[in-house]
């Protein structure tokens, strides 16, 4: 199990302090959220809270994840960057492949790319892509995108996309896994026959630990049982070493938190935030991978 910070919200052009200062620090990688526009007004419930109102404003800056990515990469050698979530439908394969290979390239393959069928309606308008069989059409696009990656000749006749013989370059330097998000039973179910991975919301690790088994189980009896499942996971009730061990034992391979979070508020400025990423690392992060080391639960898959 690896720590990652989540860095939405973030002003973009703190991201490059934050991905040294993380790497600087022993966590083991980043995770970026992807939105295009915020509609005014919201129509579309949020689904990840009790009212409906997302966690953010109109204001909040949603970078490319892609682009940042590159720009993080460039200073770091060793952390990983996972998207949690990018909203797959509203790109067309063919160019979401080529974003998602290159970013691969210049990370050293120090990628994981989290996929979501996205929820906000509005979001699909703005950019003339039908809100309707997202899902369905996401599921093709995982299939275009991992045979373009592998830098052969490719050609496609689906119910959504269709073309004629192609090759793309650059190729990813090596599979790219894929995480699936969602709490549906259809979200769950695209993990369990389709990915490598899940990425949960902000959830208790009783619910993390109820829907691994779910996904479990759904791959019991076919080609995927037994295979490694990625789990990316926000816990808010995950604050004590013994919660930490718990999350390693249930097999958690990305454990995500906002470090700065645990010294002061979203207000703090950069170099506060970064102090915060330092002070975890020595507090929390260092002890609790020793602890893990001890117990054999450190490997992230």
């Amino acid at each position: 199990m690896q720590f990652y910070i989540a860095v939405a919200y973030q002003e973009p052009d703190h991201l490059v302090r934050i991905a040294k200062a993380a790497e600087a620090a022993g966590f083991g990688g980043l995770v970026l959220s992807d939105h295009l526009i915020y509609p005014q007004p919201l129509k579309t419930p949020y689904p990840y809270t009790r009212d409906g109102q997302p966690r953010w404003t109109a204001e909040t800056p949603w970078p490319d994840p892609f682009v940042a990515i590159g720009a993080m990469a460039a200073v770091t050698s060793r952390i990983r960057f996972l998207t949690s979530i990018m909203v797959l439908p509203l790109r067309h394969p063919v160019l979401a492949a080529k974003t998602i290979a290159t970013a691969a390239v210049l990370s050293q393959g120090r990628l994981t790319l989290g996929v979501g069928a996205g929820w906000m309606k509005e979001e699909f308008d703005a950019i003339g892509q039908p809100f309707e069989g997202r899902g369905r059409r996401m599921l093709e696009s995982i299939e275009i995108m991992r045979a373009l990656w592998t830098g052969g000749p490719v050609s496609h006749q689906g119910p959504h996309y269709a073309f004629d013989q192609i090759t793309m370059s650059p190729r990813p330097p090596g599979p790219i896994r894929i995480y699936g998000g969602g709490r549906s039973k259809t979200a769950l179910a695209r993990v369990a026959k389709h990915l490598d991975g899940w990425a949960s919301e902000i959830q208790t690790l009783q619910e993390v630990k109820e829907t691994a088994e779910y996904i479990h189980a759904l791959r019991h009896g076919t080609e995927r049982e037994g295979e490694p499942l990625g789990l990316c996971v926000a816990a808010r009730d995950c604050l004590r070493l013994e919660q930490y061990q718990e999350a390693a034992g249930m097999g958690v391979s990305e454990l995500v938190t906002v470090p700065w979070l645990f010294y002061g508020d979203e207000s703090q400025p950069l170099e506060k935030k970064c102090e915060g990423i330092q002070r975890f690392g020595e507090e929390v992060l260092l002890p609790v991978q020793t602890a893990l080391r001890r117990s054999g639960k450190t490997s992230a898959f």
